[in-house]
């Protein structure tokens, strides 16, 4: 009979923004037997045989059975509870008096059509018990996990609470061996949960309302965020559930769950919609309203850099206990303010063999802000960004000093983020003495000026030559760069969709890239005129031109 059972039942979890008060379950309970075992084999063996001699046999439905929809806003109270709540008098709380009155109207009308499900809420008086151990649905692995047993106490912590003092010795601010009782009563849950549980009564007909006949169908909770979780989940055309009872008898039980909520309706959906819609366009605007329109503009023609760095990492270098040194060199036209720092060093970090490099992970922020203008219009030399000149050095145990090497990075012209890797080097002397000094006593020769990395800023002749200098490869050193580039000029190029080439141009059109960009501009705008008019001439007019050249030539 393990046959033909769904065995998967976990809980299923839903999110729905509408209200849980729409929510409808149908729960379909029927008492599995013999004979309607029987049944259900002879009636699948004789459906072939139908189409052929006609032949027909009647279900037999001697089993016991029981349908009801359950709303999740609605309860549903067991047969004690309706011979309980019918005396107001018994009614302690507004949810038992609600009971009561839902109860008398219920009797004045029809009474009650199903008697075997019920329902408990996290409020009634009788849910003092572990969910877990009362399912009798057969699952793959019955026995509750540790952390579900522990749990169980804290979701009826409600009913075992009681008024505690305040007040508590400070001298134990910690309580290192926490009683049951202690973690009941402390522990807090975050997030509101409400919980239905749907029970079944699994007595005879005659005999329903026994306590100990009670049988945990399924447990539907949510949350304030629109979290449902219902255990099991929905049947969705699988087979049903099997529900064995306890004792002598050991019944066992056929259990199908539906949801039969209703539908949205188009109107409401579209109604919806619009309401979340407008709700969308209000916050907007209040964080509009929040920010607000008046933001820091600079002046015309000066372009605004904010640069957020940072030296991400160093590896191949030969030392460990690494740090870098480093400065930003603004070249001409441009400026800072005088309360920015434009240096800094980072701190010691010991190296980690990753593969077969070892690298030194820094992760060292570092931001600056600076102002370009051109102050010369008829400067003809192309504008320069700003560079960052740094120097990876090394301290051992022993304050050993050793130059690790030189590097430099040319800030970006283009605006967004940048993963920028550098290659470093340091310089050599001829000879031994210098090797033996930096093992030794640390010490190595060093750069007077930084910027002779690349070609200095105070060099004013036509080649820089470097014979003679030699120099060593070492490591190289991770760079992430986040450019911002702020200026009036861009405003104005998006309000009136002007075709620009670089940053520069939309600061007037000073740099010479834009001279040049204007001239092929005009060449072929000029070049597509030339085509059309060419284009629109009539044929033999083109032909006849074309023979007089030929003629002309020859």
């Amino acid at each position: 009979m393990a046959d033909g059972w769904s065995t998967d039942t976990g809980e299923a979890v839903y999110r729905s923004r509408d209200a849980v008060k729409n929510l409808k379950v149908k729960i379909h309970i029927q008492r599995f037997t013999s004979t309607a075992a029987l049944s259900q084999h002879l009636q699948q063996q004789v459906l072939t045989q139908q189409e052929r001699g006609g032949i027909e046999l009647d279900t037999l439905n001697s089993q016991a059975q029981s349908v009801s929809c359950v709303c999740v806003c609605v309860c549903v109270c067991a047969q004690y509870e309706v011979d309980l709540f019918q005396s107001e008098a018994v009614c302690q709380t507004p949810l038992e008096r609600q009971y009561h009155t839902e109860i008398m109207a219920l009797e004045r009308t029809r009474g009650r059509r199903n008697r075997r499900i019920f329902t408990y809420t996290d409020f009634d008086r009788f849910t003092n018990w572990e969910g877990d151990s009362q399912s009798m649905v057969t699952q793959v692995k019955s026995n509750p996990t540790f952390l579900a047993h522990r749990m169980a106490n804290v979701r009826h912590r409600r009913q075992d609470r009681r008024p505690v003092d305040s007040t508590f010795p400070k001298s134990r601010l910690i309580t290192w061996e926490p009683s049951e009782d202690f973690v009941k009563t402390s522990h807090v849950v975050n997030t509101p949960v409400q919980t239905m549980h749907i029970m079944g009564d699994m007595g005879p007909l005659g005999k329903l309302g026994q306590k100990e006949k009670e049988c945990l169908l399924c447990t539907i909770r949510a949350d304030g965020n629109g979290v449902i979780t219902i255990k099991p989940d929905f049947n969705k055309g699988k087979e049903p559930y099997r529900v064995e009872t306890e004792g002598e008898k050991r019944e066992v039980w056929r259990l199908t769950l539906e949801n039969v909520s209703e539908g949205i309706r188009p109107e409401e959906k579209e109604r919806e919609q619009r309401m979340y819609k407008d709700l969308y366009v209000r916050h907007k605007d209040y964080l509009n309203s929040l920010v607000g329109q008046d933001f820091e503009m600079p002046p015309p023609g000066i372009l605004r850099l904010l640069v957020n760095g940072e030296i991400d990492s160093a590896k191949g270098f030969e030392y460990d206990n690494l740090y870098v040194h480093f400065f930003l060199e603004l070249p001409h036209n441009w400026s800072t303010l005088p309360f920015h720092s434009l240096s800094g060093v980072t701190q010691t970090c010991r190296t980690k063999t990753i593969g077969k490099d070892d690298v030194a992970f820094f992760s060292y922020p570092f931001s600056f802000e600076a102002f370009f203008r051109r102050e010369d219009e008829t400067e003809e030399s192309l504008p320069q960004w700003p560079v960052l000149y740094f120097k990876v050095l090394s301290l051992d145990f022993w304050q050993r000093y050793r130059n690790e090497g030189y590097g430099y990075l040319v800030i970006p012209s283009t605006r967004g983020k940048h993963t920028i890797t550098c290659h470093t080097w340091r310089p050599l002397q001829t000879g031994t003495v210098s090797e033996l000094r930096r093992f030794f006593i640390g010490g190595s020769p060093e750069l007077e000026d930084y910027s002779y990395v690349r070609v200095p800023g105070t060099f004013k002749g036509e080649r820089l030559s470097r014979f003679g200098f030699r120099t060593q490869t070492t490591g190289s050193v991770t760079f992430n760069l986040h450019c911002i580039q702020h200026a009036r000029a861009f405003v104005d190029a998006s309000t009136l969709k002007k075709r620009r080439q670089s940053v520069l141009d939309q600061l007037g059109g000073f740099s010479q890239q834009g001279s040049v960009y204007n001239v092929l501009e005009a060449f072929q705008r000029a070049r597509r005129r030339m085509q059309e008019a060419r284009e629109s001439l009539p044929r033999d007019l083109i032909n006849t031109t074309a023979q007089q050249n030929s003629e002309s030539n020859a």
